[in-house]
């Protein structure tokens, strides 16, 4: 749960940041800068990517003696959370820096969660399967 967080916060963090190229953060590796640029709206999948992963380790763990069926709503749910938490820091963009939120990032930050939520299952599966 304090990694989801955690990630959650650096999400924010990098949403909020008045300069968009991000060369205000020093701290950051300069090939990392230039890939964020040029690939400016797949940045945003990648922490998704984590946040999807974490939503859905956490409900497992949350909910490892349900059924099945409640696991698929789950996969749903997470997907809901991880589209909230990009609509927040997109809403946070035009209130916060006055910079206009785009629908495209919606749209990358709900496709890299599900690809961490997929990735997550796929090796859950791939561990279950080593132990029988």
């Amino acid at each position: 749960m304090l990694a989801l967080l955690l990630v959650i916060s650096i999400v924010f963090y990098f949403s909020w940041i008045p300069d968009s190229s991000l060369r205000s953060e020093t701290y950051l590796p300069n090939w990392l800068l230039q890939w964020s640029n040029r690939y400016y709206n797949l940045r945003t999948a990648v922490p998704f990517v984590a946040v999807g992963f974490l939503l859905e380790a956490y409900s497992d763990f949350r909910n490892s003696n349900r059924a099945e069926k409640h696991k698929k709503i789950n996969f749903i749910q997470n997907i809901s959370v991880a589209a909230l938490i990009i609509c927040i820091a997109e809403a946070g963009q035009f209130i916060v820096i006055r910079r206009s939120p785009t629908l495209i990032d919606v749209f990358f930050g709900i496709a890299g969660s599900i690809v961490g939520l997929i990735g997550y299952n796929l090796l859950k599966k791939i561990r279950n399967a080593k132990q029988t």
